[in-house]
């Protein structure tokens, strides 16, 4: 049996009989004090929501089809689980965004082991992402697949950090462009130029491929000048997507992130990594493996499912009674809100009266006084 401590002084109670409900009724000697202990389950059925959500448990199969599931656990649909403060300088940051909906994006930045970070927005812009980044410290390197803003983002906040936009990703990009098969030679140069990104190990090597891409361009210039004139009588390039892949490629060379984890400096004292594989196999395919478990849930729940996720797999997460008891929730946020309304309300209407009374319309200061004691 489990012993009860006094909630007042902190000595051992001792029973002393029983409520008219019949609950146990424990006594303090000391300080006299008379209570009743009631057990808490909150951590408990907690607990039994986390794995249900992180597992492939469907609340068909259990009893009662999951009508008592639902309903001891529904209050935790309503706590918004948010990320710590990162502080400790990393040396190897991923960062990247998963699309929920519509206009519904979660940022996400981690490091080797832990997510550090998340954050919720319609879109990936640059506003979102300083959001996220601001409360992470700035690492040494940083690799993401050029999102829309990241780079204004990190010139901002993390000025000093080195860029490495994902190699699979470039590749990805070109293929897009040129197809897997394309019908032009040049095209199936340029396609086999992107193959040979994924195999680059060395400097010397990546300074070979750079030259290999600029006689590429030498060589079809011609080529890729050609226009074509519509039934309109507008012109407009024959190879536009083949155009737009050289220019992509241009633009990540002359921005010096194709080949950051090459750097002499990170070699020395760490494995940089080439590619965004941390985030996107270890972390948004599990996410998306949780959403499809649980198919049918509301945009709202999913973006909670993914809170909760990176929340349990932060760095140093509270125990399940203090998250319950710290985390904001609808109705907190809610509140929040409303007293942010009502102060703008209140600031609006005071422009209506007259001009808002200031600190110096009470308070006169003479600083030509001069006979103090």
């Amino acid at each position: 049996m489990n012993q009860i401590n006094c909630p007042i002084c902190g000595n051992k109670c001792v029973k002393a009989g029983k409520t008219k409900a019949g609950t146990q009724r424990w006594l303090c000697k000391k300080c006299k004090t008379s209570l009743t202990h009631k057990i808490d389950n909150d951590s408990k059925e907690l607990q039994i929501f986390l794995d249900w959500l992180f597992g492939k448990e469907t609340q068909s199969i259990m009893p009662g089809e999951g009508r008592t599931f639902r309903r001891k656990t529904a209050r935790f649909w309503d706590i918004w689980p948010m990320p710590p403060k990162i502080e400790e300088t990393k040396d190897v940051l991923f960062l990247d965004g998963i699309y929920l909906g519509r206009k519904a994006c979660v940022l996400i930045c981690c490091d080797e082991k832990n997510v550090l970070g998340w954050y919720l927005c319609r879109y990936e812009h640059a506003g979102a992402w300083i959001a996220l980044m601001k409360r992470i410290a700035e690492p040494r390197m940083v690799v993401s697949d050029g999102g829309t803003g990241f780079a204004k983002a990190l010139k901002k906040v993390w000025p000093i950090a080195k860029h490495q936009r994902c190699i699979f990703h470039v590749f990805c990009q070109i293929k897009r462009y040129t197809t897997s098969k394309p019908n032009t030679l040049a095209g199936v140069e340029l396609y086999c130029l992107a193959k040979d990104l994924l195999k680059i190990k060395e400097k010397q090597e990546a300074e070979t491929w750079v030259t290999r891409f600029t006689e590429w361009i030498k060589k079809y210039q011609k080529f890729l000048s050609e226009m074509t004139v519509d039934e309109h009588g507008n012109k407009r390039p024959t190879h536009e997507r083949l155009l737009k892949a050289e220019r992509s490629l241009l633009k990540l060379i002359k921005e010096n992130t194709l080949f950051t984890y090459l750097d002499k400096e990170f070699i020395n004292d760490f494995i940089a990594p080439s590619t965004n594989n941390r985030i996107e196999g270890g972390i948004n395919s599990r996410l998306r493996e949780m959403l499809r478990n649980h198919r049918g849930l509301s945009i709202e729940r999913r973006i909670k499912a993914v809170y909760w996720w990176c929340y349990m797999h932060s760095p140093e997460p509270l125990s399940l009674s203090e998250i319950i008891k710290t985390m904001p929730t609808d109705r907190s946020i809610a509140a929040i809100y409303q007293r942010m309304n009502d102060k703008s309300r209140l600031e609006k209407s005071l422009s209506l009266w007259g001009d808002a009374i200031v600190w110096s319309d009470l308070h006169k200061m003479d600083k030509s006084f001069t006979e103090w004691d």
